[in-house]
């Protein structure tokens, strides 16, 4: 299945000045998607719930910086 294509609703944060920024989807309440939105044609990253609720927990404790 491709993901990439169900997807119509690619989000942008609100701090995106340049149009350089990293694009967020949500498909069927299962799957978060990631793209770079200088390339939306390109790869798409793909994370089911669980790996997304990770990866912001991780964000937000700061495991990133």
């Amino acid at each position: 299945m491709d993901l990439n294509r169900l997807s119509t609703d690619w989000r942008r944060s609100s701090f995106c000045a340049s149009g350089a920024c990293i694009e967020v989807a949500k498909v069927d309440q299962s799957y978060v998607l990631l793209r770079d939105s200088k390339d939306p044609d390109g790869p798409v990253l793909t994370f089911d719930q669980d790996e997304w609720d990770a990866f912001v927990a991780g964000i937000r404790a700061g495991e990133f910086n």
